[in-house]
């Protein structure tokens, strides 16, 4: 059987949301995921969250918060930060693990049920989501909900890259960076998103990471996407411009 792959949930305090992340991962994807949390500033397991996880009914023993630096020696695959102050924290820790950024709200200082709650249902729809992506089953058909794809196309920035990438095939941070005249976090940011919702894949090579559409994308979004482009060309056409116009543009031989 292969090695399981992996994952580190990090937040500041590991006091909740990493701890709720971690419980349902392993109980949705034990077999194929090892699964740990930890804390830029650990702090003791909030009552509300532990009781929040025992009422899913999942397993609390062994949660317990850990601070990052017991950690920092072991392989990751996955480093996936819930709070954007971890996220800024941790940028180059664990290398070369894939790293991950979501934002949930932090329950604690509301200290209500159902704040916890609320926070555990979204954890679960994007821990979800995320197994379906990096699920390990050959030849399983990913399932693509037509509102998540939606809503993902239904920003300008993030519709214009997926459009770029199926133009050209693959492209890199700073060729997007070009073509849609943005910032690179901002860039990283909506490559993230799509990253993240299975519609792309990214590659290194070299000094470069390039995206291209992901292999498992239905017919129904392909054709989205080719439709979208033909009937839109004025939508493309700055994009196109810029891109054509980047001086150094990264050559795909250089990057093989």
């Amino acid at each position: 059987m292969p090695d399981k792959r992996k994952v580190l949930f990090l937040c500041t305090a590991n006091s909740a949301r990493s701890l709720m992340a971690e419980a349902i991962l392993r109980d949705m994807a034990g077999d194929q995921f090892d699964v740990a949390s930890a804390g830029t500033h650990p702090e003791n397991p909030h009552p509300l969250a532990l009781e929040c996880i025992s009422n899913a009914g999942m397993d609390t023993n062994g949660l317990r918060s850990k601070p990052l630096s017991t950690l920092l020696d072991e392989h990751w695959d996955y480093v996936i930060t819930l709070c954007d102050k971890a996220a800024q924290e941790c940028q180059a820790v664990c290398e070369p693990a894939q790293r991950i950024a979501w934002d949930f709200p932090d329950p604690v200082p509301t200290n209500r049920p159902a704040a916890f709650a609320l926070v555990m249902k979204e954890l679960r729809e994007r821990i979800s989501l995320f197994v379906m992506v990096h699920q390990k089953a050959v030849g399983r058909a990913a399932h693509y909900p037509p509102v998540t794809v939606f809503k993902a196309l239904g920003d300008e920035n993030r519709l214009a890259i997926m459009l770029m990438i199926r133009q050209e095939e693959e492209l890199c941070v700073c060729e997007l960076t070009e073509a849609l005249d943005a910032s690179q976090p901002s860039i990283s940011r909506y490559l993230a998103q799509l990253r993240e919702q299975g519609l792309l894949e990214d590659e290194r090579r070299g000094q470069w990471v390039y995206y291209r559409l992901h292999p498992l994308l239905p017919a129904w979004i392909l054709k989205l996407l080719q439709d979208t482009a033909s009937n839109n060309p004025d939508f493309l056409r700055p994009f196109n411009q810029r891109l054509a116009a980047m001086p150094d543009r990264p050559a795909r031989m250089d990057c093989a």
